[in-house]
């Protein structure tokens, strides 16, 4: 089986190579090439029993998007993508990356015609929802998104049901919780300081917080974010049905109850690096998004996250901090 990650070089991308190269399969059918592509030249996992090639090239240019698909790949996870502050800010870099970007890959895949019908993994957002929002909010409810990010996921979502229906490809879509806790540098993403409040106290360092205490959200972990990733790609797709897009679990928390988590974790002089400076900006953007989900679908499906923010800690502290808190 041949196996495509594109975005192979963000943080989940990373990790979700180095789980393929690991386990060696997808559920029961053993990897024999794993391509990795990304805007620069994606790392490469050690220890691969099968050969690992990268690709750096634009996937907002359709010629990157043919280039991906030449050699068939049996499964495609689509993870390229800009953020969503970076959207926001500059309108036409995210449709044409987050927009242009994933339907040149579909197009790519229509234009080898009948006799080839990919598995299409695409990393949606829980961002193509918008306030006002029932809560939870059902697996049912209307796309209203409130950002250009958020549009140009929930479009993506549209078409990758369309071209699954007409028999082009075999579509998967998962609506991604925020991704906490992120290792690594802040990036762009309006969501980031869920993971910074977290990520740089247990480090020794500073966090600025830039909303209220009582802002809710939805979390899951990295580890978690791979694992849906990984199951979407074996799923029957029968078993999905027409809506071909699933609301990932994950757990839902305030800011407040997230430091009182690091509290119990980590302890008071992990919280007393946190200090509060409020961005008009980032709250409102966030204030817009969905705050919990009642993911019925994805979980008779098998897909499984955390169970509590500690326990999304935790994970944080095994798998990027070798189990020890800075003091």
């Amino acid at each position: 089986m041949h196996v495509l990650v594109t975005g192979a070089a963000g943080m989940i991308g990373a990790k979700l190579a180095r789980r393929l190269v690991a386990d060696g399969r997808i559920g029961a059918r053993e990897i024999a090439r794993l391509t990795l592509h990304d805007v620069v030249d994606p790392p490469v996992p050690e220890g691969a029993g099968f050969p690992v090639e990268t690709m750096a090239a634009d996937i907002g240019d359709p010629a990157t998007a043919t280039r991906l698909v030449a050699d068939r790949p049996d499964v495609i996870v689509h993870l390229a993508a800009i953020v969503s502050g970076e959207a926001e800010a500059d309108f036409e870099k995210g449709y044409r990356i987050n927009l242009d970007g994933g339907r040149a890959l579909f197009e790519a895949v229509r234009a080898h015609g009948e006799g080839y019908r990919p598995r299409v993994v695409f990393a949606s957002s829980v961002a193509v929802f918008g306030a006002p929002l029932p809560e939870p909010v059902p697996e049912d409810h209307a796309l209203t998104p409130l950002t250009s990010y958020g549009t140009q996921k929930a479009i993506c979502e549209l078409l990758l049901a369309d071209y699954t229906r007409r028999g082009i490809l075999d579509g998967v879509g998962i609506r991604l919780p925020t991704i906490c806790v992120r290792p690594g540098r802040p990036n762009k993403a309006a969501s980031g300081f869920f993971s910074s409040i977290v990520r740089e106290p247990l480090a020794g360092e500073e966090a600025v917080l830039p909303v209220p205490d009582d802002v809710r959200h939805w979390h899951a972990s990295p580890r978690a974010a791979v694992g849906f990733l990984v199951h979407a790609a074996t799923l029957d797709g029968e078993a999905i049905g027409p809506r071909r897009t699933l609301d990932m679990p994950g757990v839902c928390v305030s800011v407040g109850e997230q430091i009182e988590a690091l509290r119990r974790v980590a302890g008071d002089a992990a919280v007393a690096r946190i200090r509060r400076e409020p961005d008009p900006a980032i709250a409102r953007i966030i204030a817009g998004w969905p705050r919990a989900f009642a993911p019925k679908r994805a979980l008779a499906l098998g897909f499984r996250a955390e169970e509590s923010f500690d326990e999304i800690i935790r994970v944080h502290v095994e798998d990027e901090l070798g189990g020890r808190i800075a003091v």
